[in-house]
């Protein structure tokens, strides 16, 4: 069996959007969490869905599930209060029907712009070595400060991997992870996969997609509806050079 867990217990505060956490955001009339939720709705690899969620939202939330007709979601359960705590939460819902070697796809709530490729080489990275996370290459330099003003430190930009998701594991994998977390009080990772390394296990990359946006402020935002608005153009454009008026 095959889980997509969804974490969207934010509020978004660099979004600056006070009265909507930013995953409830409409992009060209629905709703980024509900566009994210429907790629994997739509994948014939995934079987359940379960979405950690702010608490407050769970409701409406439900409502647009069933407004949007969102399949295969087995639960929307109450985010945590931190990003780590909504991934634990989701993640021992999924383990309430899962066996060992089932599979868990991870995946932040706003990342709209998925594709049925990249889920499937999630996948199948994943039934092949256990772990599975994607990477686009940093086309930029690297330069590291403890102060944000002085650096004496730089990277090697063709070592320099940006993480994305969703990052896939197995159950055995992912709940022995969360479980060493609270036995060594590592109680904030970034993602899963930074907290596979703290453990001091390694985790398998695979080339991951740089349209795969994940929307945090409000320029990621601005680049989402212009993606959205360009598809629409294209439509316009093939019409206008099909009957040239």
């Amino acid at each position: 069996m095959i889980s997509a867990m969804l974490f969207a217990g934010g509020v978004g505060s660099r979004m600056k959007s006070a009265e909507i956490p930013k995953q409830f955001l409409e992009v060209d009339g629905k709703p980024i969490i509900i566009r994210t939720m429907a790629h994997f709705a739509n994948h014939s690899r995934v079987d359940k869905i379960v979405v950690a969620c702010k608490e407050d939202w769970i409701d409406t939330l439900w409502e647009l599930v069933e407004k949007f007709q969102i399949k295969k979601v087995e639960d929307i359960v109450p985010g945590g209060a931190s990003g780590f705590d909504s991934i634990h939460n989701g993640v021992m819902r999924v383990a309430e029907y899962s066996k060992p070697e089932d599979l868990i796809l991870i995946c932040d709530g706003v990342r709209p712009m998925l594709s049925e490729e990249l889920i499937d080489n999630c996948i199948d990275a994943t039934l092949k070595y256990e772990t599975a996370v994607p990477v686009t290459p940093s086309i930029d330099s690297l330069l590291y400060s403890e102060d944000g003003e002085n650096c004496e430190k730089s990277y090697k930009r063709s070592s320099m991997y940006i993480t994305q998701a969703p990052q896939g594991y197995t159950m055995k994998k992912i709940l022995w992870a969360h479980d060493e977390a609270y036995k060594r009080n590592i109680l904030n990772p970034v993602s899963s996969s930074e907290l596979l390394i703290e453990l001091g296990e390694s985790v398998h990359l695979f080339l991951g997609e740089r349209d795969n946006i994940k929307v945090t402020t409000p320029e990621d935002l601005q680049m989402l509806r212009a993606k959205y608005y360009y598809r629409h153009f294209k439509t316009f454009a093939k019409e206008e050079l099909k009957y040239g008026i």
